[in-house]
């Protein structure tokens, strides 16, 4: 049997980590001198309630060597193999604790840069669990994910640059002018980094930016796993885009998967932000 393990920087909680079958490993969250279990004490929910309260960002702790380990002996005792699933290395050493780890269960415990988080790295689980569901080896199922993972698209647009301010990654005069003058920065994950891709006036062209840059990749394959999510404590802003880009998904879709983004990444771009994932064409 193949068991796959993931973490909780693809927002798949540990509800619906169960329903899937799949083990998720935790991320550790502190605000402050408190901290919690990513998925498993802090809801997506309560997270945003904290960050939107909070002065500083919450820090965010990388997976260690021994919980993968752990893991992976319990896993594989009864002669099952494992496919681990992580966030992109370029944004945490999680990726390099699972390698370290797997180095003693060769043959057993393939480990898969995702190059992605959040939902992006969500479909490429998504499509794991569909290989996994043909019966393929945690071998073939690793070498597919490597093969494919190039093809996945991460676009967000943010509704406000106040946290890209807090985590110092803008000056607070750059802030402040885009604040003023309501610029809509987005960005992609592009090599497994997070880059900024464009930048549009108010959210209607920020919709349609986002819009033309999914068009432009050569757009969505609808045979493969697809999601859209936003963040903060409403989905006014995801209601809006899909009505903005409706010619995207009317009469290539019945279902749109749509979901709340978490704190890997919600912790940078804060609430108000939309972002859609699928494997281009």
């Amino acid at each position: 049997m193949v068991r796959i393990v993931i973490d909780s920087a693809s927002d798949i909680d540990e509800r619906e980590a169960k329903d899937k079958d799949i083990e998720m490993l935790p991320m550790t969250i502190s605000f402050g001198e408190e901290e919690f279990m990513d998925g498993v004490n802090l809801t997506k929910k309560q997270f945003f309630e904290k960050l939107i309260e909070s002065d500083e960002l919450p820090k965010t702790s990388q997976i260690n060597e021994f919980r993968f380990a752990e893991c992976f002996e319990n896993l594989t005792k009864n002669g099952d193999e494992v496919v681990v699933i992580v966030i992109s290395s370029k944004l945490s050493g999680t990726f390099e604790n699972a390698k370290r780890a797997a180095k003693n269960f060769e043959n057993k415990v393939f480990v898969v840069d995702s190059l992605n988080a959040c939902i992006g790295e969500r479909i490429l689980i998504e499509y794991a669990l569909r290989l996994r569901s043909e019966n393929k080896s945690a071998s073939e199922i690793a070498a597919e994910l490597d093969e494919k993972k190039s093809k996945i698209n991460l676009l967000a647009v943010l509704g406000t640059l106040k946290y890209l301010k807090k985590g110092g990654r803008i000056s607070p005069l750059v802030a402040f002018a885009g604040e003023m003058l309501s610029i809509k920065p987005v960005v992609s994950v592009v090599k497994g980094e997070v880059k900024l891709v464009g930048k549009a006036m108010g959210s209607k062209k920020g919709n349609n930016l986002l819009t033309q840059l999914v068009e432009k990749s050569g757009g969505i394959d609808f045979s493969m796993p697809y999601a859209l999510g936003y963040s903060g404590l409403s989905d006014d802003f995801l209601l809006k885009y899909l009505a903005d880009s409706k010619e995207l998904y009317e009469g290539k879709t019945e279902n749109i998967p749509t979901y709340m983004i978490g704190s890997t990444i919600g912790t940078h771009v804060g609430p108000g932000a939309i972002a859609v994932a699928f494997f281009n064409k």
